[in-house]
């Protein structure tokens, strides 16, 4: 799509209004480049909840852990042999609060998208490899997976050694054996980005014969991230990612946190984007700041958001959605380890022509929403 084309579009959109409802409207109506409505099946969230019982020897610790015990959240999700496989963060007792435990990530399988069968060991861990100093005892948080039409798996997830959280890049084939390349952004301006705090990597993505695949965008792949606001960088390997500068060097900012909003306080990357014919869709994770926020909203909830940019160039942001698209609804979802609700969105996919979105449940659970393109259903309602 041509920008001039983008350009119009965005301002009848917002001329319009984003979703075009009046103060006493509760429904949430989205444009039409928007994803959703997502509808939550009836009766199967959440989908993987903390287990007791699965032990894992650590080879850290040296002893036996029950590594999904506390908490089982924030999952990535990905297509592999006709099955919807779902890497999820889940941690273990061996401390109090988040950021205080270890994380490491399980495999859970699915020829439906709502019933899973899950591995009893992780498969990506803290281990006595290259990525121990970034990695321990805080563990590998947060996957984002796509990947190639070749077949390549790639994973941006986070390293927690609990002084510094990085962006780190780690390839598979069959998303159990894993290859760890260290930091995004290790060698990008000579190691300038070494050591800033960094999360969220979400790759992009298109469909291509009803298959999501990684994009290249000028001959070079490209990556949305961040946690308070929303940078880019490209790569030409996947592996090695430089992040997009202004001309003083310093990060550049493609949007930030609103006041009055739902996303006031943090805008953080989502799902791998999606390249469409309307231009780039970034699923994206809004904070409610309790001071200068949505007072319709609770105070610090993570709800989710969209946002568009140019489909000839990622960098140019076009606009974003006024109210979430998805907020904290259920029980499970407004209460948890983090206890003013989340639903946290990293893993969406394209399977039998709908798209399964997969979030954390207030840091505690795993849930599934789907959206029917041929049958949307309602965005979550206004509050």
């Amino acid at each position: 799509m041509k920008s001039t084309f983008l350009l119009l579009f965005a301002s009848v959109t917002l001329t319009c209004s984003v979703h075009g409802q009046s103060p006493t409207n509760k429904e949430n109506k989205l444009p039409e480049w928007a994803f959703g409505g997502f509808e939550r099946p009836k009766d199967v969230n959440p989908v993987i909840s903390p287990i007791e019982s699965t032990k894992f020897y650590c080879p850290l610790t040296k002893a036996s852990i029950a590594w999904e015990s506390n908490d089982t959240f924030n999952p990535a999700a990905v297509i592999h042999n006709g099955k919807i496989v779902v890497l999820y963060r889940s941690e273990d007792k061996s401390g109090v609060g988040i950021g205080h435990r270890t994380s490491r990530l399980g495999y859970a399988a699915s020829t439906d998208g709502i019933r899973f069968q899950r591995e009893k060991k992780p498969v990506f861990y803290p281990d006595n490899d290259s990525q121990k100093e970034l990695e321990w005892p805080g563990g590998c948080e947060d996957p984002r997976v796509a990947v190639t039409e070749e077949g390549l798996y790639v994973m941006t997830y986070t390293q927690w050694n609990r002084h510094v959280p990085r962006l780190a890049v780690a390839t598979s084939r069959n998303l159990k054996d894993w290859t760890k390349h260290g930091p995004a952004f290790a060698k990008a301006y000579d190691g300038k980005f070494f050591d800033l705090g960094c999360k969220s990597g979400s790759i992009l993505t298109e469909l291509v014969n009803g298959k999501q695949v990684i994009k290249k965008i000028n001959g070079l792949y490209f990556m949305y991230w961040g946690e308070e606001h929303v940078f880019a960088a490209t790569s030409d390997n996947l592996i090695n990612w430089t992040p997009v500068v202004n001309i003083d060097g310093s990060l550049k900012k493609l949007f930030s946190p609103r006041d009055g909003y739902f996303d006031s306080q943090l805008t953080e990357c989502g799902p791998p984007a999606i390249y469409t014919p309307q231009g780039i869709v970034l699923l994206y994770n809004g904070k409610n700041h309790s001071g200068r926020g949505d007072k319709r909203y609770t105070a610090n909830v993570y709800a989710a958001g969209q946002a568009l940019f140019d489909a000839a160039d990622p960098t140019r942001f076009i606009t974003r959605l006024d109210e979430p698209f998805f907020r904290p609804m259920d029980s499970f979802e407004k209460s948890g380890q983090y206890v003013d609700g989340t639903v946290f969105i990293e893993g969406m996919v394209y399977f039998k022509n709908k798209w399964y979105l997969y979030y954390g449940c207030a840091d505690s659970k795993v849930g599934v929403a789907i959206y029917d393109p041929k049958q949307p259903a309602k965005a979550d309602p206004l509050p």
